[in-house]
């Protein structure tokens, strides 16, 4: 997921040539105080002209409580992106008046409240502790976030190159994310000189289970694709699963042998989703 700050009209028009999966046009941190009112203007106009190419579109608004998060609400729900992102969400009561409000202005509209989800950022050490409660408290959640830099402010804490200090964060939000089968999106790597430093960080948050990760340059998009995309032998290992599994489920064989190594129900799971990652498939026999 690329950011893109919402008053940068270039990287605005230009946000769905770099090769993300995912775009976020940002009104809120990445835009200064005396910015938001045209930020949201440049932001609005760009939904309804740019061509994204495909790429996800998500929205992040200001909070509910500051002067500008319900203006916020007001221009960018009715166009409908494929999502909104709320920012330091803390509490359950807190969220739904924001679901509320955005309902509301979908029923002005007439707009179906099913279409346009929600993304949730845990920035702060309330939000972590309620991570679960605020991951399945409506269907329209798809997706939940760390934000690293205000998470730190937060725990008082140094924010370092190897995030120690926002470990425990992370496993909790990516087992809430798992067991709400919701996405889980780590936070930004800023030292977007240190590529290295960007390949290890994600590569140790995909063997915790995030499904991707924020970016700030699009520099930073091809190093996070490539650690997330799995190797050409992972993938033939997977393909040799799935098609065995099919195979032997054809003759009703419940376990069997690839390779030599037994393949059970959660090993053809996993080998599936390589091939989901992949955009590969593999005919059921039949």
């Amino acid at each position: 997921m690329l950011y893109i700050p919402g008053n940068n009209p270039a990287m605005l028009q230009q946000g769905g040539v770099y090769g993300a999966d995912s775009v976020l046009l940002d009104l809120e941190d990445a835009v200064a105080l005396n910015q938001k009112d045209a930020a949201r203007i440049l932001v609005r106009n760009m939904l309804k002209e740019v061509d994204y190419y495909g790429c996800e579109i998500t929205i992040r608004v200001n909070h509910i409580n500051t002067p500008f998060g319900v203006a916020d609400l007001e221009e960018i729900v009715p166009l409908q992106p494929d999502a909104l992102r709320l920012p330091k969400t803390e509490t359950v009561e807190e969220l739904s008046k924001v679901l509320k409000i955005i309902e509301e202005i979908e029923n002005r509209y007439g707009l179906a409240h099913d279409k346009m989800k929600i993304h949730v950022m845990i920035e702060s050490a309330l939000g972590v502790q309620n991570v679960y409660e605020l991951a399945s408290h409506s269907p329209r959640i798809d997706a939940i976030t760390i934000g690293g830099q205000d998470l730190t402010a937060d725990m008082q804490i140094e924010k370092s190159k190897d995030n120690y200090g926002i470990d425990y964060a992370r496993k909790r939000i990516v087992m809430a994310s798992k067991a709400t089968k919701i996405d889980a999106m780590d936070t930004v790597y800023a030292d977007v000189e240190d590529e290295e430093g960007l390949r290890e960080e994600t590569a140790y948050i995909k063997k915790l289970g995030f499904t991707g990760k924020a970016v700030i340059n699009p520099r930073q998009i091809s190093i996070v694709n490539e650690v997330f995309t799995p190797t050409d032998t992972e993938i033939r290992k997977a393909y040799r699963i799935v098609k065995a599994y099919y195979e032997n489920k054809a003759k009703d064989l419940g376990v069997f042998a690839v390779d030599g190594k037994m393949v059970d129900a959660p090993v053809v799971t996993r080998a599936m989703h390589t091939l989901a990652l992949a955009d590969i498939e593999v005919e059921p026999v039949k």
